[in-house]
């Protein structure tokens, strides 16, 4: 969660759009953002002007403090490590992932 809000750190993004970015279903989305709030790393607004016939969504970004945990917390995602098919000495029905550290 917070990889994807330090990407663009002052850019208000939507509840939906963060949990499609991250593969979190709204039960799970929302009670971190809650939580990440409460902590004040992350702040919620209210949309401004909401789409015609859509009732204001909250929109979220990272504080101050979030960024600079993000900063220390976020690794750079890791280059796709290639899986490679398992050997003899990797153990019956064993994939290993060389190359990935």
């Amino acid at each position: 969660m917070l990889h994807a809000l330090a990407a663009e750190p002052s850019r208000w993004r939507y509840g939906y759009e963060l949990g499609r970015e991250v593969g979190l279903k709204a039960g799970s989305l929302y009670p971190i953002l809650i939580r990440l709030s409460d902590r004040g790393l992350v702040e919620a607004s209210w949309e401004d002007e909401p789409s015609p016939g859509r009732p204001p969504r909250h929109l979220y970004r990272l504080t101050d403090s979030g960024r600079e945990m993000a900063a220390e917390l976020v690794l750079p995602e890791p280059e796709a490590s290639p899986v490679v098919p398992a050997t003899e000495g990797d153990g019956p029905g064993r994939a290993t992932l060389r190359g990935a550290w």
